[in-house]
């Protein structure tokens, strides 16, 4: 009794942050504190930060299989990527593609959450609006077959993602291209200084904290691309 005493002690006193290596080596610290979606110190978050997207209770399952979801979803439609030359067929946003765009198209408030619809907030930085169609497309099924048909893509199902498993395992959303085939609302890179916002080499360029794999010479466009 006495051992499992201090184990529990041990965690609570010393938390653990998860932690993995993407395909470059780097560490990613999965973490949303210091994070684009770290809104603890939003007053309308009630200085929370889980509080404004997820609830252990009554939570929202419009969106099937969302996680514990507590904000507002959009029901905007959209105008959805199209091109001759793209062999998936990309739809309505789905899944945690939805999600996201319930505050990254812009018509709904990001604090609109827990029942509350009345926010005045909306999202400046990364708000796609509802035209999706010069953006990556999303919402389309990604597997072995659209890799044959296509040629430039690898297949999903025994690439490795450089996250540990394969594409299909790490990256995609119910076998579908999503906005969390990219990226990871809980990734945080601030915890390694300076380079956790910018390339200090080559230009001082900014990357986005919450991409699973750094994009620096196109590597994350190349986990998929087979070009």
């Amino acid at each position: 009794m006495k051992r499992v005493i201090l184990i529990v002690l041990f965690f609570i006193v010393f938390p653990v942050i998860n932690q993995q290596a993407d395909l470059s080596g780097e560490i990613l610290y999965i973490d949303i504190k210091n994070s684009h979606h770290d809104f603890s110190g939003a007053a309308w978050s009630g200085n929370r930060i889980c509080r404004p997207c997820h609830t252990p209770h009554n939570a929202n399952m419009e969106v099937p299989d969302s996680p514990l979801w507590n904000h507002q979803n959009t029901v905007a439609t959209f105008q959805v990527y199209s091109s001759e030359t793209m062999d998936g067929n990309p739809g309505q946003p789905t899944g945690k593609t939805k999600l996201c765009l319930s505050c990254h198209d812009g018509t709904v408030a990001i604090e609109n959450h827990g029942g509350f619809t009345g926010g005045t907030h909306y999202v400046t930085f990364g708000n796609l609006g509802t035209n999706l169609g010069n953006d990556h497309p999303l919402s389309f099924t990604y597997d072995t077959q659209l890799s044959q048909v296509d040629g430039g893509l690898y297949d999903p199902s025994i690439t490795p993602s450089g996250l540990g498993g394969t594409i299909e395992e790490d990256l995609l959303d119910n076998g579908q291209l999503s906005c969390i085939s990219c990226h990871d609302v809980h990734i945080s890179r601030n915890t390694q200084g300076c380079s956790g916002c910018h390339f200090v080499h080559g230009g001082m360029t900014t990357r986005s904290l919450s991409l699973k794999i750094p994009n620096d010479k196109s590597a994350l466009c190349l986990t998929c691309h087979n070009k």
